[in-house]
């Protein structure tokens, strides 16, 4: 009866297509032949989930498991939701329609701390019980991966293991070990204590942490043997590793509606600010043959007419030129367009410019993210004023008029001469589009400068940073729009009262568990989304949980403090970050990866490689 209850409210909610499934690519399996059942969730819309390549490599990996059928779940949008409630259905599988709840497992990817109250929504619409000490045998086994499992304690009540690092490889040791406690008498509680035994995977049930009278943690202690620290998995071998021949096809259009093709795993730069740089290490790249042959694959199977080359700094790809050559051979004459995120200021060349001129259209995207040179070297930036009037330079005469700059607001030791000083790079900008001889006959030049606020995160330098106070934020965003001089310049930034409750989620503990229970009764869902976010309802939270948000996003730590996430261990040493955090208090920088290893001891994951090591 589901089906036919769905059909009776799909033309009532805004763009059913979220939710009939049967789009081209997806797949579909008989139950005869299925062993695991796998809900992989994205805890936001369908747009956006559709548009995540970790859930297009793991949906088709976890398919070409002949046994394994793996659905798409998304959050239904709230009218949809409604309808749910009032008509009992259950949250289901795009593919077949049916009731997770009946799932042996349910994924969610933690993308972003704002979606947690969306993963508690879920839950809720699936009928599973939110807390994972009140799942039962005939409960499916919740499962977290992605780059907030980093640090997993926030909510660790509501999880049954989480994945850390990548989840090619591990996923599929966890679906064996899982058929094989299956096919005897199952014990929900034997199958998680085998699991914690699987390097990658932490089961926070089977830890233990205790608290000084100070509100910091006393000890994190493991149980019934399992490890004290938890290391995160990678994939070796990009060459080598599975990447799908196919996307699923969305009837509506999502946020990246295009193919998507990775280069390499990682980053070279070393930015204090920037968790991810630090996660994804060490660097792996992909061949170009590699490369060119999943994404002219993708092209044909899909019939999409863009690529878009991911990696955290597509320009920092060795081989870039060599790929942008073998890829024009055939996109130019199929008439599919390659696009480059993730450009950096002192990548951008005159070669590359040529090539790019030939592959894509529109604006330039950059980040400084600082506008003084100062701030910029107490990141780790390593971008000069100059190189980045030298790049504009250099897209201007390619014809570019339109250019993005990204900056933070908030990052350590800022001033208010700092803050301005956004504006002031703005205007030099500007003033190298005009004082070009080569510049575009008969146009002007726009330049938006977009600032969002720093958040201190996990396995960073700054995790020890406090974040400024949201009336300090807002006092610095003032400051930013008072110090516009020219119409040619637009300033916008992110909502600081969002980015407050980032923070304490980033660098949160178990005792927010409480909190976000609560914040899910009181209707807090969709976080990210401005339309739904309410401080004030997350304080009553707090306030009713008597927890002190401000403990966890705006106190200092200090270096012996144990942090919530030190048992787990994501290849870069805790010597390596205070290392870089003294460094940068004095606004000393350190070479990238290729000029000279600094020695973050994440090469020990891949035996001692790193393709970002210096050639001899």
């Amino acid at each position: 009866m589901l089906n036919e209850k769905l059909s009776d409210i799909l033309l009532n909610v805004q763009k059913p297509g979220r939710y009939v499934g049967g789009e081209i690519g997806s797949i579909t399996k008989s139950l005869a032949d299925i062993n695991i059942r796998f809900a992989f969730c994205f805890p936001d819309t369908y747009e956006i989930g559709m548009s995540h390549l970790g859930m297009k490599i793991l949906y088709g990996l976890y398919n070409s498991i002949p046994d394994v059928w793996c659905e798409r779940v998304f959050t239904p949008w709230t009218d949809m939701e409604e309808y749910m409630r009032r008509l009992h259905i259950p949250l289901y599988g795009l593919e077949s329609g049916d009731a997770i709840k009946q799932f042996d497992f349910v994924g969610f990817t933690l993308q972003y701390e704002l979606s947690y109250s969306n993963i508690l929504l879920m839950l809720d619409l699936a009928e599973i019980p939110l807390l994972s000490k009140e799942r039962t045998e005939e409960h499916p086994i919740v499962v977290c991966g992605g780059p907030c499992a980093c640090n997993a304690e926030p909510i660790a009540d509501f999880v049954d293991m989480f994945v850390l690092g990548e989840g090619e490889e591990v996923s599929e040791e966890l679906f064996d070990l899982y058929k094989k406690h299956k096919s005897g008498d199952y014990s929900r509680a034997a199958f998680l204590l085998a699991a914690a035994n699987v390097e990658g995977v932490y089961v926070p049930s089977l830890y233990d942490v205790s608290y000084k009278e100070d509100g910091t943690i006393a000890a994190v202690t493991a149980a019934d043997g399992v490890p004290e620290v938890v290391k995160k998995r990678i994939v070796r071998d990009m060459d080598n590793a599975y990447f799908p021949k196919n996307f699923v096809v969305p009837f509506i259009d999502i946020v990246h509606d295009r193919a998507i093709a990775e280069i390499f795993r990682g980053c070279i730069r070393g930015c204090r600010f920037c968790q991810a740089g630090f996660l994804y290490r060490p660097v792996r790249e992909k061949s170009p043959d590699v490369i060119n042959r999943q994404s002219r694959d993708l092209c044909g199977f899909t019939g999409y007419d863009e690529v878009s080359l991911s990696s955290l700094s597509s320009s920092d790809y060795t081989r870039l030129p060599e790929l942008l050559g073998e890829m024009l051979l055939w996109s130019e004459e199929d008439k599919v367009s390659i696009s480059l995120p993730s450009l950096r200021v002192d990548g951008f060349s005159a070669e590359l410019t040529e090539k790019l001129k030939a592959v894509r259209r529109g604006g330039l995207t950059f980040a400084p993210e600082a506008g003084s040179q100062r701030l910029r070297d107490v990141i780790n930036k390593n971008v000069r004023e100059e190189e980045l009037l030298k790049t504009c330079t250099v897209a201007f005469d390619g014809g570019w008029t339109t250019i993005k700059l990204y900056f933070m607001i908030g990052l350590p030791t800022e001033t208010l001469d700092d803050v301005a000083e956004i504006c002031g790079l703005s205007q030099k900008v500007v003033n190298a589009f005009y004082q070009n001889p080569n510049k575009p006959k008969g146009k002007g030049v726009t330049v938006t400068a977009s600032a969002s606020t720093f958040v201190p995160k996990p396995f960073t330098p700054f995790q020890w940073e406090p974040q400024d106070t949201i009336e300090v934020i807002h006092e610095k965003q003032r400051h930013l729009r008072t110090s516009v001089t020219s119409r040619k310049i637009t300033v916008n930034w992110h909502d600081a009262d969002t980015s407050f409750l980032e923070a304490v989620f980033a660098r949160g503990d178990r005792r927010l568990a409480p909190v976000l229970l609560k914040a899910h009764e009181l209707g807090c869902k969709f976080d990210g989304w401005s339309d739904f976010f309410s401080l004030e309802r997350w304080q009553e939270a707090f306030d009713f949980c008597e927890i002190d948000p401000a403990f966890y996003a705006n106190r200092r730590r200090s270096y012996d403090e144990i942090l919530p996430w030190d048992h787990l261990d994501y290849g870069v040493s805790k010597d390596f970050l205070i290392r870089e955090h003294k460094k940068s208090l004095c606004a000393e920088t350190t070479p990238n990866c290729r000029e000279s290893c600094s020695g973050c001891g994440a090469n020990k994951l891949n035996g001692g490689k790193c393709d970002a090591a210096v050639a001899d």
